[in-house]
């Protein structure tokens, strides 16, 4: 089973994520809608700086949204 990394965010747009990094797949939950979406080879080092970064919506907008293929949950 891939090791998982959840991480609650503290962002006003995002909820929080999972990485899993034996299949590149960063999962994220957004505040306004609950929904759930999974982002497709996203490496690690983003996942890692996505994490670290002060403002993640911004870091989120920036660096991963439009950039990676995503499938969207309906949770």
């Amino acid at each position: 089973m891939p090791v998982r990394s959840l991480t609650a965010m503290p962002s006003t747009l995002i909820s929080k994520t999972e990485y899993d990094p034996d299949r590149k797949v960063l999962f994220v939950w957004f505040v306004a809608s609950g929904q759930r979406y999974e982002f497709e080879d996203v490496p690690p080092e983003i996942f890692a700086a996505f994490r670290s970064a002060f403002a993640k919506g911004r870091y989120f907008n920036n660096h991963i949204r439009n950039r990676f293929r995503y499938k969207r949950h309906n949770t």
